[in-house]
């Protein structure tokens, strides 16, 4: 589950950035001003730089709470990335003419001459999308009772960024559309987990009502040796569908109602956004 949900976090997040990033170095190839070419890479290193630095904040900080402030922490973390993924999808939804808008402000400070306007506008495209993977591998990690996966996470950030290359390149055409729908649809998902699993937190820790405990209950008898059915939601197939789909064995009443509600609330406006394309 792990190297699954961390692949396409990561995978997400850096093409987003590496598209901007692209953008602002193919604008400055075309008009012949790449002696900004290093304030682009620098900008880059620093929010590199910050992101490791938020990534080390956030693991310090998640660490310092135990029982029933854990439970709280854990489910405000899940509840805050499940927006954030989902302001985030919206936001790629309505960037029609993203390239353009881009240009147009690498152009405006090269014009004026601000120098170090370029290093901040890439600083805090790259720190934005890092800050953002930071928070959601850490909700992914509590929401799948699991630590994040290194190599799913360094996965993700290389196929992002040698697709970026492909398209920059001229190599390929790639239907940018289709891969954001693709993403966007497996993140709607996982946001709807994130929602449920936020949920069942705060319930742990009191602050939600739980009403019905266990609306239905399919985990199968723990093994005998002590290890779990695949098909548990702690075992192989399980914790799978639970860390990536919020899947639930024995869920309460609200944290259906609140997936399910969550669910039925994009696909609107997923519907809404394509029937006036």
């Amino acid at each position: 589950m792990a190297e699954v949900a961390s692949f396409i976090i990561t995978f997400r997040e850096t093409l987003e950035a590496a598209l901007i990033v692209g953008i602002i170095l193919a604008y400055l190839s075309r008009t012949g001003e790449t002696r900004y070419n290093n304030f682009i890479y620098l900008g880059v290193a620093a929010g590199i730089i910050g992101s490791v630095l938020a990534a080390i904040i956030f693991n310090y900080v998640a660490g310092g709470f135990e029982g029933v402030a854990e439970e709280i922490f854990e489910g405000t973390v899940m509840l805050i990335g499940a927006v954030l993924i989902t302001f985030m999808i919206l936001w790629m939804m309505n960037q029609k003419h993203l390239s353009r808008k881009i240009e147009l402000k690498v152009k405006d400070e090269i014009q004026d001459g601000r120098k170090f306007g370029l290093f901040l506008l890439v600083f805090f495209s790259v720190l934005r999308e890092g800050v953002e993977t930071v928070l959601f591998l850490g909700a992914a990690s509590f929401a799948g009772d699991s630590s994040y996966s290194l190599a799913g996470s360094l996965g993700g950030v290389a196929a992002a960024i040698a697709l970026g290359y492909v398209i920059f390149s001229g190599m390929k055409t790639i239907d940018l559309k289709k891969v954001f729908m693709i993403t966007g649809t497996l993140l709607v998902l996982f946001a709807a987990g994130l929602v449920a699993h936020g949920v069942h937190e705060l319930q742990e820790a009191g602050v939600l009502p739980i009403y019905i405990e266990h609306l239905w209950d399919v985990n199968p008898p723990q093994n005998p040796d002590g290890t779990y059915p695949s098909l548990h939601d702690n075992g192989s197939v399980g914790s799978l569908a639970k860390g990536l789909f919020g899947y639930n064995g024995n869920p309460s009443l609200l944290e259906v109602v609140s997936y399910l509600a969550y669910i039925v609330l994009l696909v609107a406006v997923y519907i809404r956004y394509y029937k006036n394309e």
